[in-house]
């Protein structure tokens, strides 16, 4: 979607909210008149002064998550907000990715929104899990389906549980760490993506190990070459690290 079009798009459901909303306030006042006489002005109708840049906020936020479930998002939004949590906002518009028929599923948008909410516990309930993921609108048979490529009990490691949500959306052990990468780094969208070796190391040699079929001594070599990089870039490490150079390990 291009700038000039999500910025109509925006315009005119700002000014469809604010005609609709003018108009229940009207018809409120004529619901509300305890006599045929009384006469209403727009000085009597009191307004949260808050109120329209909570709800300018939170159209924006819904026009960039497109929730499928626009009052179960909005509830969840809502009550975020309420406990000083992370809402379930992503950060800008996602076109849909090619391996999405439906637009239902996890997109890195998603999983970014998830691990704001949920990395700082470093480990979650399974129960909170699922109504995080439930908040997203999100198929309860994709988390069931990635909680089962792990022998999780009722709590999740969440680093592992988002290395699992990559390779979901990654295809190959490469493309995942790309997501993971992007997801985690602190660069601006579309730069090096850096992130910390021993993070990128966790993250790839756990995927290895759920995978199975990747020798120990692959991993281990790989991982020799990407720390010789990485101790050159202040112990980061970059997207063209891994995704330029040759290697077995897809």
């Amino acid at each position: 979607m291009c700038t000039h079009s999500f910025s109509f798009t925006f315009c005119i459901c700002e000014l469809l909210f604010h005609y609709y909303f003018f108009q229940l306030l009207v018809t409120e006042c004529e619901w509300t008149m305890p006599l045929p006489e009384t006469m209403f002005c727009a000085q009597q109708i009191k307004i949260p002064p808050e109120l329209p840049d909570i709800l300018k906020q939170f159209t924006k936020a819904a026009i960039r998550t497109q929730p499928h479930d626009v009052l179960q998002w909005a509830a969840a939004y809502f009550s975020a907000l309420s406990k000083g949590e992370p809402p379930p906002v992503k950060e800008r518009i996602e076109m849909p990715l090619a391996t999405e028929k439906t637009g239902a599923g996890l997109t890195p948008g998603l999983l970014k929104i998830l691990h704001k909410q949920l990395s700082p516990k470093g480990t979650v309930s399974v129960a909170e899990l699922k109504e995080k993921w439930k908040h997203l609108c999100l198929p309860e048979e994709q988390l069931k389906a990635i909680l089962q490529l792990d022998d999780f009990g009722e709590e999740v490691e969440w680093m592992k549980f988002l290395a699992l949500g990559c390779s979901v959306l990654g295809g190959s052990l490469l493309g995942s760490m790309k997501h993971a990468c992007e997801i985690l780094t602190r660069d601006p969208e579309g730069g090096a993506a850096r992130i910390p070796f021993g993070t990128f190391s966790f993250l790839y040699s756990y995927l290895a190990s759920i995978d199975g079929e990747i020798p120990e001594e692959k991993t281990e070599a790989f991982l020799h070459k990407i720390k010789e990089q990485a101790n050159q870039q202040t112990g980061m490490v970059l997207l063209r690290n891994f995704l330029t150079q040759p290697s077995t390990l897809l």
